[in-house]
């Protein structure tokens, strides 16, 4: 199944800026799960690492061969976490905490703000990349999913009453890492956008009031956007979640240039372009179930209605809704691709 298509970051940048018309229809995803990549690659890059030979050699092929203009990759901050459990796909709430009271918070070992990521893989795979193509980088989980993480679901609901100051200090603590990691990303060469994943709602509303995610993430949220704008790249927001009542937030205060991550059952992709696409941009949408559970003919037709309904204007990037997940059809995903190069051929 091959995609071949010469890497052009400059389309997917008119895309994102909403400026000129793209000669073709640009891709984008947040992430792939190592399952999907080995099931694509035919290597064992689900039982690699980031530091085992060759691991960023396929991950770069991988996007490149589907016909990617940009590389999307994120790595975590020193923020170590509670051990989970063994082999475990998912941990509960309270897992991984690591901060309940200001003792805690004290004693917690807070990276070096200077050094709040592994710089080094974004320059490995700059040297990785053909000509053309850019990475589109930035810090794996957000301010809220990392102070989720450590505070805890409930243990961050009982601090909110108990003791706000130091959900606060917590929240202004990861995100000035957060901050500063988009501040020393924006100036590499082969980064060309700066990106942002922190899934902040459920399918109904935000996990945080409005007010409480105002005064304790959407600050950190404008700094990056900031950032990544002081040297002249846009700054991609995904997020999963009935947004609603923060959508003009996230455009007006922000300054987020696009947003990713919809879902059919929520506010399908072509709705919210309706709704808000003058303003930020939209990016993939198309129902991972849709694609998991349909067969391939169904697929195909389903991608050529959403990029009817969303690349009208050019201001749109096909893709799915929120990752490739190990269980998505391989063929599927990659019958969506075809759709996508063959409309605008």
């Amino acid at each position: 199944m091959g995609l071949k298509r010469e890497p052009d970051f400059d389309q997917f940048l008119k895309v994102l800026w909403r400026k000129d018309k793209p000669n073709h229809l640009p891709f984008y995803e947040h992430i792939a799960s190592p399952g999907f990549i080995a099931s694509r690659t035919g290597a064992d890059f689900d039982k690699m690492s980031a530091s085992d030979p060759g691991f960023w050699e396929i991950y770069v092929d991988f996007w490149i061969g589907m016909g990617y203009d940009c590389v999307p990759m994120e790595i975590p901050p020193y923020l170590p976490l509670t051990a989970g459990h063994d082999d475990a796909l998912s941990e509960g709430s309270e897992a991984l905490v690591v901060i309940s009271n200001r003792e805690d918070y004290d004693k917690y070992p807070w990276p070096d703000e200077s050094k709040p990521i592994d710089f080094s893989h974004f320059e490995t795979v700059g040297k990785l990349l053909p000509d053309g193509a850019k990475i589109v980088g930035g810090v794996s989980a957000g301010p809220y999913e990392w102070v989720s993480r450590m505070l805890g679901t409930i243990g961050m609901s009982y601090l909110l009453m108990d003791d706000p100051e130091l959900v606060e200090m917590v929240f202004k603590k990861v995100g000035a890492l957060h901050i500063s990691a988009v501040r020393q990303l924006a100036t590499m060469d082969a980064i060309g956008a700066l990106r942002q994943g922190d899934d902040l709602g459920f399918k109904t509303s935000t996990f945080l009031s409005p007010e409480t995610l105002r005064q304790n993430v959407f600050p950190t949220y404008k700094a990056m956007a900031e950032q990544a704008h002081n040297n002249g790249k846009p700054f991609i927001l995904h997020s999963c979640g009935q947004l609603g009542d923060v959508y003009e937030d996230i455009i007006e205060y922000c300054k987020v240039d696009a947003k990713h991550s919809f879902e059919d059952g929520i506010t399908p992709v072509s709705e919210f372009k309706k709704q808000y696409g003058t303003r930020i941009t939209p990016l993939g949408g198309l129902d991972v179930d849709v694609i998991c559970r349909s067969t391939e003919e169904e697929v195909r037709k389903y991608a050529r209605e959403q990029i009817e309904k969303c690349f009208y204007d050019g201001y749109w990037a096909l893709g799915t809704g929120n990752s490739l997940t190990n269980y998505m059809p391989v063929e599927n995903y990659i019958a969506v691709l075809e759709e996508g190069i063959n409309i605008t051929a």
